[in-house]
């Protein structure tokens, strides 16, 4: 029961200091929570707690704060994750619902989640080079120019401008689209540079010209989606915790403006069953994130692409990881329609 108790006596410490990020004495657990004992025994679990290196006096005072093994603990025994309130539900789904193209999903939905947690808000585009070939269409723009659009499986839309000799006609690009289709259906993104020549052979040799421009557009636009990006939103909400920070949050925005190194970072995390991945300070082993902690998980038709939060260390991770859960799901569910 003692070992309960004191896991119940740091429950209460830690959230306690997320929100009022000031020091906690036993007094105030007394006052705040209906723990059933008294302040001698609180005080003595406390004593406890800090001997096994999970809370910390962080000066003279009587008060305790967690430490990054004391926030571990506490999130390591988070079974249930609270859902959104209804209000919170909501707003995803008019925010979400709105836009108008997978790009403006994205967008709307970083700027939200970063609303939801008070956190900086980070998500991985997914990797269009791993969804398949959904549909292929072909616009006639006039003066020999077409508009190519290639739609992928996880609902991106990519278009370019190709410019085609001769006079084409609607009924030539449909012609040009079938056997372009047909051959690139169903395939993957970087697989379409080696299946094009047999597409083009497929075509009258009339056609062949006008099939190769065509060609040469979805080939751009097959590597224009094989680049890696983050989209992020909410780092403003770091300037309201720079007393999280030991000296200044400084070498923590320089890190987010490396996108290399959180694409790395999201790429590393795994899921839990709880369905999202946590990393608390020193766990995050790049340069300027060693007081910050992140929260992420997969979301899209395969989850290798991820959505999270990063913050400090004084973090509700309990809210955090219900919104950026449900966040994905409704991601998810707007890609995979």
């Amino acid at each position: 029961m003692s070992e309960a108790r004191r896991l119940e006596v740091l429950r209460a410490i830690v959230e306690d200091f997320v929100h009022s990020r000031e020091p906690v004495g036993s007094r105030m657990l007394l006052d705040r929570h209906q723990l059933g004992v008294s302040a001698a025994t609180i005080r003595n679990d406390m004593a406890l707690l800090e001997e096994e290196g999970l809370i910390v006096a962080p000066h003279t005072s009587s008060g305790r704060v967690p430490t990054e093994q004391g926030y571990r603990r506490f999130v390591d025994r988070i079974e249930d994750i609270r859902p959104l309130s209804t209000a919170e539900r909501r707003a995803i789904q008019a925010l979400i619902d709105g836009a108008s193209d997978v790009d403006e999903v994205l967008e709307r939905t970083v700027r939200l989640l970063a609303q939801l947690t008070n956190q900086v808000a980070v998500l991985q585009v997914p990797q269009f080079s791993n969804t398949v070939v959904r549909h292929i269409e072909l616009v006639g723009l006039g003066e020999g120019r077409t508009l190519v659009v290639l739609i992928g499986s996880n609902g991106k839309v990519e278009q370019r401008v190709a410019q085609l000799e001769g006079d084409v006609s609607e009924e030539d690009l449909g012609v040009v689209k079938a056997a372009l289709l047909g051959t690139l259906a169903d395939s993957r993104l970087d697989e379409i540079p080696a299946r094009i020549t047999s597409a083009l052979a497929l075509l009258p040799r009339n056609l062949r010209a006008a099939g190769a421009s065509v060609a040469a557009a979805l080939h751009a636009l097959s590597d224009h989606g094989i680049v890696d990006k983050i989209v992020m939103a909410g780092t403003a909400n770091l300037a309201r915790s720079t007393g999280d920070f030991s000296l200044t949050i400084t070498p923590v925005l320089e890190a987010l403006e490396e996108q290399v190194v959180l694409l790395r970072l999201l790429s590393e995390l795994e899921v839990d069953t709880r369905g999202v991945a946590v990393r608390i300070g020193r766990e995050n082993m790049y340069d300027g994130l060693e007081e910050t902690s992140v929260v992420a998980t997969g979301y899209g038709p395969d989850k290798l692409a991820k959505v999270g939060v990063l913050g400090p260390t004084r973090m509700d991770y309990s809210s955090s990881m219900a919104a950026v859960r449900a966040i994905a799901r409704y991601l998810s569910r707007i890609l995979s329609s």
